[in-house]
């Protein structure tokens, strides 16, 4: 065993833990994702700590959801207490504390940067999903979204949104459908042309946006929208940035954590060129409480979670889960997590002997130990731990006890919280929110009778015909000044298009654009389907 903490974790793996054999995490195989569970107190954030201090080493960028606010203290030199000297001691270690290059991300804005998306990049899934809306009433979200690209009104914010649903309400009144007087007669009759849009339904959706406004929602959304490129960096040292989501206060909405965290993954597998097998991953992303995503989630979505988790490995980002137990996580996505860090459970009924007894199951058996048992044994710190070797196969469980974090251990005070915010690489970047014109705005013109004429009116709502789509994609990658999330479906393609600029060769540019184009040129339906999250899945 190596004598200090530079030199524990190698060029290739990461060291974990000992027991009467070291676990070894290795860097190559560390996008084949992973499950840290125990019941609570039993040491899963220092687990999550020590794995994310081996990254970040290692110079792997890290993403990790704080719900508690301990996690923060990997920002801040770690202290050499008695039992943290202990442990390294007996692991043959010569314990140095140190401290890793951190930032601090809110959706709130309130501890870290303001984390933002616009209502287009979410997608009528994911906003659905968020809302808890019913089949009927996401479909009448998928009509408002398609009136919005072919009336060329972004959505950027909450404003925007429930703008648009008033504008495609049926009017009621003496004013019958087809009543030309009222400036948003089109607009309402578009809506009805895919489907019987009622004011019940609409009213409905727009109550569901109080609850999520009334939960802050509405920071979430608008610009400028977060560039996820601004999570994958490294230091001056050449270590891996550390981001810390602070979700104390999200998850008093858990749906809106979820649908979050759920959203980042699809926007990283949209965004990130394939990669395949890597020496290492381009960026290792911790979810918390993870049972959140899952928990009354619909088949479909259930369907594109596996998708995601499925894929993204090629994409060169390793997705590790982090929950209470593993029965909380589906068998499909299960099956796609190769590295297993398991801490002590309690069964004190039969449905916890049950959960104790699918745990064991999830580990390639060790003759030596009777894995079950084990479980209900483990002391604090302690862990079963599998992970995967050469050729891609879990190894035998061991019995181990995880090695002492080198940063600080618990949450970092306020005053350093706001020292490490006034260095950090992205200040000013995201603090100041930006309203720029869009749907609403847009809305409130056409009422007044002032509105321009909207962007492929004159093309039956098709984006300015095939011209017009080539100009826009054009426009996009050599250079417009549309902000990220302002784009309408057609130009939705050409922002792709544009992500693959900056991540592909030449030749992949070219192929990209030919496609793009291609795709523009389809029926309206096809062009609806690209858009934000998971929208790469449904592409392919």
């Amino acid at each position: 065993m190596t004598s200090d903490n530079k030199t524990a974790d190698t060029n290739e793996k990461i060291f974990i833990g000992k027991g009467e054999q070291t676990a070894w995490l290795s860097l190559a195989l560390a996008n084949r994702h992973g499950l840290v569970t125990g019941a609570t107190g039993t040491g899963k954030t220092v687990s999550l700590q020590v794995m994310a201090e081996g990254f970040a080493r290692a110079g792997v960028p890290v993403f990790a959801a704080d719900i508690k606010g301990d996690l923060s203290g990997i920002s801040e030199v770690g202290e050499a207490k008695d039992f943290i000297l202990k442990r390294a001691g007996e692991m043959g270690l010569n314990f140095q504390p140190d401290q890793f290059s951190t930032v601090f991300w809110d959706v709130f804005g309130e501890q870290g940067h303001p984390v933002r998306a616009t209502v287009t990049e979410m997608g009528p899934l994911l906003l659905s999903r968020m809302l808890d809306l019913n089949d009927v009433q996401e479909g009448v979200l998928n009509v408002a979204f398609r009136v919005a690209d072919e009336n060329g009104m972004p959505l950027l914010d909450m404003k925007d949104l429930r703008s648009l649903l008033d504008a495609i309400a049926p009017a009621g009144g003496k004013k019958g459908p087809d009543d030309e007087e009222d400036e948003l007669a089109e607009i309402r009759k578009a809506a009805q042309s895919f489907g019987n849009v009622s004011k019940a339904t609409i009213g409905t959706i727009q109550r569901q946006l109080l609850v999520l406004e009334n939960q802050g929602g509405t920071k979430f959304f608008g610009e400028p929208a977060l560039l996820l490129k601004d999570f994958m960096k490294t230091d001056s040292d050449g270590r891996g940035m550390v981001n810390i989501l602070v979700a104390d206060k999200l998850m008093q909405n858990p749906r809106l954590y979820a649908t979050f965290l759920l959203w980042m993954l699809s926007e990283l597998f949209e965004e990130l060129p394939e990669a395949g097998d890597l020496p290492k991953p381009k960026l290792v992303f911790f979810f918390d409480e993870a049972h959140l995503l899952f928990n009354d989630a619909p088949k479909a979505l259930l369907d594109k979670i596996e998708q995601v988790v499925r894929l993204i490995r090629s994409k060169g980002v390793g997705v590790y889960f982090v929950t209470q137990n593993p029965i909380d996580v589906p068998d499909k996505v299960l099956a796609q997590l190769g590295g297993r860090v398991q801490h002590a459970l309690r069964a004190f009924t039969p449905r916890d002997q049950k959960a104790v007894n699918a745990a064991a199951q999830t580990f390639r058996p060790n003759p030596k130990l009777d894995t079950a048992r084990v479980i209900m044994e483990l002391g604090k710190g302690e862990a079963l731990v599998s992970f995967l070797e050469g050729g891609g196969t879990p190894t035998m469980v061991e019995r181990v006890m995880i090695r002492p974090p080198t940063a600080r251990i618990g949450p970092i005070t306020p005053e350093e919280r706001k020292a490490i915010m006034s260095r950090s690489p992205v200040k000013g970047k995201y603090d100041t929110a930006v309203d720029a014109e869009s749907a609403y705005e847009m809305l409130q013109k056409r009422v007044a009778g002032t509105a321009a004429p909207a962007d492929g009116a004159d093309a039956g709502g098709s984006g300015g015909g095939i011209l017009g789509q080539i100009g826009s994609i054009v426009g996009t990658i050599f250079g417009t000044n549309v902000k990220r999330g302002r784009l309408s479906t057609g130009q939705v393609i050409a922002r792709d298009v544009t992500r693959s600029v900056t991540n592909r060769v030449v030749g992949g540019i070219v192929a990209d654009l030919g496609k793009s184009v291609g795709g523009s040129l389809g029926s309206s339906v096809g062009r609806a389907l690209v858009r934000g999250a998971l929208g790469g899945l449904l592409r392919r």
